[in-house]
Formats: C-alpha cells, sequence, structure tokens
C-alpha cells in the first residue's frame, strides 16, 4: 500500500513540484484527473511550449487567452473600480479605466512582470497563473493601475513640483528615496532634464522649474523600466488602503507663481 505524503513534512524533504501542485486550485485537479490521456497529452504540450518560451511570448499568449475573462471579472467589482477612478480623479489624471484600458493594462502588467523575470527566471509564470486562478491577486491589477498612473504623473512634473510634493508627505526622505530619486535619475540619463551649471546656485532655476517632455510611449517604458511591478503595486496598495498615505494638494504643486526664492530648497533630491 502506497502511503500518502504528509503534507506537513519537512519543507526541504518536499519537491518543487509537491509544493506547486498544492497552490492549484481542487476543480483544477479535478478537472485534469478527469480528463482521459489522449487530452492529457494537449495539456501537458501547451505547458511543454508554455514553459519554454521566452517571458515575453508567455505575456503575450496570456494576455490573448485570459484578458476577455479578467476584464470581464474586474468590471464585477465595481466598488474597487470606483475607488481607484476617484482617486485618479484626485490627481487630475485622466483615465476612463474602459474595457479597452483594462484589457492594455492587464497585458502591461504581463510585459512588466516579464521584464522582471528576466532576473526571476521561474517566478513570472506561476506569478500570472496565480493572477488568473486567484481572486485577491487578480484585483491587485487595481493596485498596479493606480500606482502606475501615480507615478507616471510624478514622470511629468518638474523638479519644483517634486519638491512641492514631498513637503506635503509625513516621511520626506522615504518618499524622496522612493520616488523622486529613481525618477529624477532617470529623466538625466535620459536627457529630459539636463541640470547645467549645478554648482551656481542660482542657475539651478531654469532646468528645476523645466517641465519633462516625454512621449506616451516613452514614458511607459521609463516607469517600468525605473520601478518594479511589485514597487508600482504596493505604491497604487498604499494609496487605496490609507487614505493619508500621500498628501496631494494640486493648486499647491502646480502653482504656476513659485514662492520660493531659491532653487532647489532643503530639500535635496540628487547628490
Amino acid at each position: 500500500m502506497i502511503k500518502k505524503k504528509d503534507k506537513y513534512a519537512d519543507v526541504s524533504q518536499r519537491t518543487h513540484t509537491d509544493i506547486v501542485l498544492e497552490k492549484v486550485p481542487l476543480e483544477v485537479k479535478a478537472w485534469a484527473e478527469s480528463l482521459p490521456w489522449n487530452q492529457r497529452r494537449y495539456v501537458l504540450s501547451l505547458s511543454y511550449i508554455l514553459c519554454a518560451s521566452t517571458p515575453e511570448l508567455q505575456a503575450e499568449f496570456l494576455d490573448d487567452y485570459t484578458a476577455d475573462g479578467l476584464v470581464s471579472k474586474m468590471f464585477e467589482d465595481v466598488d474597487t473600480l470606483n475607488r481607484v477612478k476617484e482617486y485618479l480623479i484626485t490627481f487630475q489624471v485622466k483615465k476612463e479605466l474602459n474595457e479597452s484600458d483594462l484589457r492594455s493594462y492587464i497585458k502591461q502588467f504581463y510585459i512588466h512582470s516579464a521584464q522582471q523575470a528576466r532576473r526571476e527566471t521561474d517566478q513570472y509564470l506561476e506569478s500570472a497563473v496565480r493572477f488568473v486562478l486567484n481572486t485577491e491577486e487578480r484585483n491587485n491589477v487595481f493596485n498596479y493601475i493606480l500606482g502606475f498612473e501615480f507615478i507616471k504623473m510624478m514622470f511629468q512634473m518638474s523638479w519644483l513640483q517634486h519638491e512641492r510634493l514631498a513637503r506635503l508627505q509625513k516621511s520626506q526622505s522615504q518618499f524622496i528615496e522612493t520616488y523622486i530619486k529613481p525618477i529624477q535619475h532617470a529623466h538625466r540619463i535620459n536627457g529630459i532634464i539636463v541640470p547645467k551649471d549645478e554648482r551656481i546656485f542660482f542657475a539651478r532655476r531654469t532646468y528645476y522649474v523645466e517641465l519633462p517632455n516625454i512621449s506616451y510611449r516613452k514614458l511607459i517604458e521609463l516607469v517600468m523600466a525605473s520601478f518594479t511591478t511589485e514597487m508600482v503595486t504596493q505604491c497604487g496598495f498604499s494609496i487605496s488602503r490609507h487614505s493619508q498615505a500621500f498628501h496631494f494638494d494640486c493648486d499647491y504643486i502646480y502653482d504656476p507663481e513659485p514662492e520660493e526664492e531659491r532653487f532647489p530648497t532643503d530639500l535635496q533630491f540628487i547628490h
């Protein structure tokens, strides 16, 4: 008689397959076991091809295969969808979050994860499958959308507007390290904001008030290159779950008449 495996056995003695299979819903296991052999071959072939593909191809396949169902599920979560829309309005972000927007963001979520998977080769497909199967994981795309739009907005701010936004936060230093410095670094190395005569104090004003000129496609690329999927999702989660996570005052941040007498002030972002 074959002994059943103890699910509480030492993790070090359990195979990777055992651990992965535990994450598969019981309904999926029952369905797979009910298939006749000729149909099981199709599942195995598809699984093999998918696992052997590049992360980018995996993302494209998963988008084509699952996006419609995911979009319909996301529209069912009316409360979360409306809450995200309200936050975007607060940030003066023009985004309808219609079916086209959601489908585009689902694909972007996959692609963003795929880029990261080049460094974490075995984690992308597993996380994508969890995203498809698990309602809680699937709803995280709302946090990703909210975080991504917030970071996009900051990428299009001048450095003076960055400073004003940072002043509003409870933890200024953490906000600067997490968001402002990576964005200003990307501005620099991509030639978007080019500081000149940095050692001449009053010359700083010229580049400090300059508004970044970034095409839409380049903007998406910069956010994805500067922040991981987890960082973007965590940003959105903070905004949606904690009303005071980030303070935002459009009138103050975007005031065209700067009151500051020197540029920059006491908040030094780039060293």
